[in-house]
């Protein structure tokens, strides 16, 4: 391929994307930590990213379910955000030691509290196993065998993997299934609460700042993994960097970013923008208000439904932030007429390719009659078969146990995904988690939902009269979550363990419900895999492989909770003509609170408020770079070239919030708590001189 071919094949990329022909040497990308962008990182920047620079960065990033971490000590200590550990700081508190409000500190490894279920993973290999999967699937087979050719050849591979390494093992599709990746990853589940702030600092601002510039938060925590009840002994981490970021530098990324759309067509962003996004904001409108409300009735409530909310108001401001991208006539004419620029770059240049044109405009029209197919189940498939009806985790426990009891004795190709022998350790973790569950928040979380299960679908709906079972939502909740028996981890193992029998025999009302529903969840989640998933997959894994045929792999993946590396320069911006620096300081925090009278969400905690005096409060606190993040890198180590942590993401700015569809540096941003400020605040307010010297070899 020529040289000028290949730089307007790549400009031609960036357009397929979704978004405005960045050159060539924009910092977009969520990069493989197997195949970051090396030659443009030393064209652009000067900086050779080594092998060894690439693989110490992978071992010392740590996967906190659905977001991230790392490793900063060779005794397994992990930072996070507070917001990511906030699931288990919620779990450890109780009544009368509530450690999100006023935060936790364990002077002595002995007092570090063991959190009740959670899990990390640290990968540990990638292998390409595209190859394998693809021959699974013959080209005389219909949808539906051809996904279920597919599910059981992952599920095959997960199977030796995990036999022959003792690895926790994923089959990862890429590009829409263009390639399949082996993920290895080595698994902690004893984890400890090492270090927390209070919320009123972590999440200073609340739901206000949310998703903007300048932020002022500490939005830190450390955990400890352990191996055999000693701290764990890791090779790879992450040096914690004393002085942090300077305006203009270099800076990465690691970590693992959720779902992206750029590699979607224009028809599946219409479709998101016109069907799915609106249905999502009806639903976390709903279940916010819910949240709220209870909150709103005593301090314990509040306490209880702090995860919670949280969780469903973060959602509802991203997808927010989405929607409105989509509603920008710009980005989905940008993305129009990237297809056709890709349609004429595809005649033009592959002419000898097999109709490359022919076959790409075959693959656009097929994921455009799919979304008219899903568009007439969708609410059903995420009412039912998602859950979306049923919010609440008794009810989670209730299907788990049932579903176990019928896919447990299968093969492990021929089950459900979550149900396949690699995930069964990880699923019963959760599953018997000692984690204190509240009856009357559980109620109304029950209670919102089946409410939002009728006014979709209606009250006569067949589905609807069997759920409620002669009652309104509010009596058929207080019914269901009052006499089940699921809060007992003992009964839920009994039922996994007794199987079918148990299963079938077991009068529990959450139990039972879970069987009443589940041949129409099975119906609407069969329909979805071979009606929809399937040959979109095939039509996406078509495009892919005229993109690679093109292209090469110039252009990244989509994000799939996966490990990424992404890179940019720290920088401020502007808005509105006003200038906004990189960084912010302490000082701007307690001008922020005294400007807001101190009140919630701007009320700084009483330890911050009473040492104000010795702090230096010019320190750096919160930092903008220009790096590729999105919903997933909270908890992202920020690593300066010598791949040192110079500070821990925690958010976007609401410019940023178009990145799932398209990248942009003009004004959007990732934010991130600076290393100094880390430092400054555990020295001089929580008197965690042993964490300090820990992490930095002095106190």
């Amino acid at each position: 391929m020529s040289r000028a071919f290949r730089a307007s094949a790549v400009l031609a990329a960036c357009a397929v994307l979704g978004g405005p022909v960045l050159t060539a040497q924009s910092d977009e990308g969520m990069w493989l930590p197997t195949d970051p962008p090396r030659q443009q990182l030393k064209d652009k920047y000067g900086f050779d990213l080594t092998d060894a620079w690439a693989a110490r960065a992978m071992r010392a990033s740590v996967r906190f379910g659905g977001a991230s971490g790392g490793f900063v000590s060779p005794d397994g200590l992990i930072v996070t955000n507070h917001h990511v550990g906030a699931d288990s700081i919620h779990k450890l508190s109780t009544k009368d030691r509530d450690l999100l409000r006023d935060g936790f500190y364990a002077k002595t490894r002995s007092e570090e509290l063991k959190c009740p279920d959670m899990e990390l993973n640290v990968l540990q290999s990638i292998e390409d196993v595209t190859d394998r999967v693809n021959a699974a699937v013959k080209p005389q087979m219909t949808t539906a065998q051809a996904f279920a050719a597919r599910r059981a050849v992952m599920a095959e591979i997960e199977k030796e993997s995990l036999t022959a390494t003792g690895l926790r093992s994923d089959v990862v599709t890429l590009y829409q299934g263009g390639l399949y990746h082996l993920y290895r990853s080595k698994k902690y589940t004893d984890v400890r609460l090492v270090f927390a702030p209070e919320t009123g600092i972590a999440a200073f601002g609340g739901d206000v700042d949310n998703f903007e510039y300048p932020r002022h938060g500490l939005d830190v925590c450390f955990f400890r993994a352990y191996e055999n009840d000693a701290p764990a002994k890791v090779a790879d981490f992450f040096k914690w960097n004393t002085t942090g970021p300077a305006e203009n530098d270099l800076v990465f990324v690691t970590g693992h970013p959720g779902t992206t759309n750029r590699l979607e067509t224009l028809a599946k962003l219409k479709h998101r923008r016109d069907v799915t996004l609106p249905y999502t904001l009806y639903r976390l409108r709903t279940l916010e208000a819910a949240l709220t409300q209870f909150s709103e009735q005593s301090p314990e409530q509040r306490r209880r439904a702090s995860a919670d909310l949280h969780r469903v108001a973060n959602a509802r401001k991203a997808f927010a932030g989405q929607i409105q991208g989509l509603l920008d006539p710009k980005i989905l004419g940008q993305k129009r007429d990237a297809e056709a620029q890709f349609a004429d770059t595809l005649k033009t240049q592959l002419t000898g390719s097999g109709q490359a044109d022919e076959r790409y405009q075959k693959s656009l029209r097929r994921i455009a009659d799919l979304q008219a197919v899903f568009a007439g189940f969708e609410k059903n498939y995420y009412l039912i078969e998602r859950g979306d009806a049923f919010y609440s985790e008794l009810f989670a426990v209730a299907r788990h146990c049932a579903r176990m009891a019928d896919e447990l004795p299968r093969k492990s190709a021929d089950r459900l995904r979550e149900y396949r022998d690699s995930n069964l350790d990880s699923l019963k973790l959760q599953l018997y988690s000692p984690a204190p569950l509240y009856p009357d928040l559980e109620r109304r979380k029950l209670e919102a939902s089946l409410t939002f299960l009728a006014e979709n679908l209606g009250g006569d709906h067949p589905l609807v009269v069997r759920v409620l079972d002669g009652k309104n939502p509010a009596a058929r909740a207080t019914e269901l979550v009052a006499d089940t028996k699921l809060f007992d981890v003992a009964e839920r193992k009994k039922l996994v363990e007794g199987g079918k029998t148990a299963v079938d025999a077991s009068t529990d009302p959450l139990v039972k419900l879970a069987r009443a529903i589940d041949a129409d969840a099975r119906v609407v989640r069969k329909r979805y895999e071979e009606e929809v998933e399937e040959p979109e997959r095939q039509a996406y894994a078509e495009i892919a492989r005229l993109r690679f045929l093109a292209l090469g792999r110039t252009v990244p993946p989509d994000a799939t909770f996966t490990l990424r590396l992404a890179f940019g320069t720290v920088k401020g911006y502007e808005v509105d003509g006003a200038a906004l620096p990189f960084h912010t300081t302490f000082a701007g925090a307690f001008a922020r609170a005294d400007a807001l009278g101190n009140r919630d969400p701007f009320e700084l905690p009483s330890r911050w408020r009473d040492g104000k005096a010795k702090l230096d409060l010019s320190t750096p606190f919160d930092f903008v770079s220009t790096a590729d993040t999105i919903g997933g890198n909270s908890g992202s180590p920020v690593l300066n070239r010598a791949g040192e942590l110079v500070g821990i993401n925690f958010d976007r700015n609401r410019h940023g919030l178009v990145r799932n569809f398209v990248y942009t540096d003009i004004q959007a941003r990732h934010i991130a708590v600076h290393s100094r400020a880390v430092l400054e605040a555990l020295r001089k307010l929580y008197g965690a001189g042993e964490l300090v010297k820990e992490l930095t070899g002095q106190e």
